[in-house]
């Protein structure tokens, strides 16, 4: 029997690279930064723990976090080298103001080629006392930083990559698989074809599915425009658990937006701004749940967490963000310290 408490305390993926970590880490350097970051986040008494990321963490592309060519590279069908006509096309072709190059061109059919990310996950999962989640870019997003000279549409190529994701996901053990689609926000309109690749992938996950979104958060700042308004007709489209959204570095009157949110899908509420450095009290995270909540009805958050990856953060500061999740949570339900497991 399941005893957490109703709202759940979680992380969205990333975490700060170990400064001892190096540029060309071995797996066993993976596993132990990985063991100290799950453990950091069971130590503060995280319900659903992460990774980290820190695997795919790419230093030749900070901007993205590993987000991206981790996923392209290995891809069949998806050519890396970049030509100077290919820079000219993305550039005039994709309003993509965070994105300086292409992460690859599509020359050929799409498929899984070297990529395997059940290993990543055996690996986090085998160190994890936790709940544990596993996090992986969407399709949206990977085909909006591509040049295709192979399918003939964007809405293709995302279909494409949802394939090869669904399959990788389907042989997942995690017990929440989510899927981040971080550029989506500012392009609303595609959200008919976006959720149509989005699902693909969601009905692959053996266990929990559930997909993050945010407006980017790049170097600290947010790259996409728009509201959440804009975006009810893609979430309510999606064949999640629950969606985990950036909600504390939203403006309040935004959060009304949610009460469209359908019934069957819970909701994850970002309480912790990670594009500022001071720490939120728990007073303020009790707070925006209690709105959240005064606006959708008892019950209707389901997780808290914050805004999005915390990887642009120094240490210290993203442990003490992710220590105060709990209190604030705690504190909202009413529930003591002492009498938590």
């Amino acid at each position: 029997m399941d005893t957490s408490p109703r709202i759940k305390t979680t992380t969205v993926g990333s975490y700060p690279v170990p400064a001892w970590l190096g540029n060309a880490p071995s797996e066993q350097d993976i596993v132990d930064a990985t063991r100290v970051i799950l453990h950091t986040q069971e130590t503060a008494g995280l319900d659903v723990v992460c990774d980290g990321e820190v695997y795919r963490y790419d230093l030749s592309h900070p901007e993205t976090n590993g987000m991206i060519e981790y996923f392209t590279r290995p891809m069949d069908g998806i050519r890396s080298d970049l030509t100077f006509d290919l820079i000219r096309q993305f550039e005039s072709e994709k309003d993509m103001g965070w994105r300086r190059l292409p992460a690859g061109v599509v020359e050929g059919p799409i498929g899984s080629g070297t990529m395997n990310l059940a290993m990543p996950c055996r690996r986090a999962m085998a160190l994890a006392q936790k709940p544990f989640k596993f996090t992986l870019t969407g399709p949206h997003m990977l085909a909006k930083t591509l040049v295709d000279h192979h399918y003939g549409s964007i809405e293709t190529v995302t279909e494409a990559i949802a394939q090869v994701l669904a399959e990788q996901v389907s042989r997942m053990d995690a017990d929440i698989v989510q899927i981040d689609e971080a550029n989506l926000p500012g392009s609303p309109d595609e959200w008919e074809w976006a959720a149509a690749a989005m699902n693909i992938i969601l009905d692959a996950v053996p266990g929990i599915p559930a997909v993050h979104l945010c407006f980017g958060n790049y170097a600290g700042q947010s790259p996409q425009q728009g509201s959440w308004g804009q975006l009810m007709d893609y979430l309510n489209a999606l064949h999640a658990d629950h969606v985990v959204m950036e909600c504390a570095f939203r403006p309040a009157e935004e959060l009304v937006a949610f009460r469209e949110l359908r019934p069957e899908i819970g909701l994850g509420v970002g309480v912790v701004d990670v594009k500022r450095t001071m720490t939120e009290t728990p007073d303020e995270i009790a707070a925006l749940i209690e709105r959240m909540e005064s606006i959708m009805g008892e019950g209707r958050v389901t997780y808290i967490h914050p805004d999005c990856g915390l990887w642009n953060h120094k240490r210290y500061v993203a442990d003490r963000k992710i220590a105060v999740l709990n209190e604030g949570r705690d504190l909202y339900l009413g529930i003591e310290r002492d009498a938590v497991a």
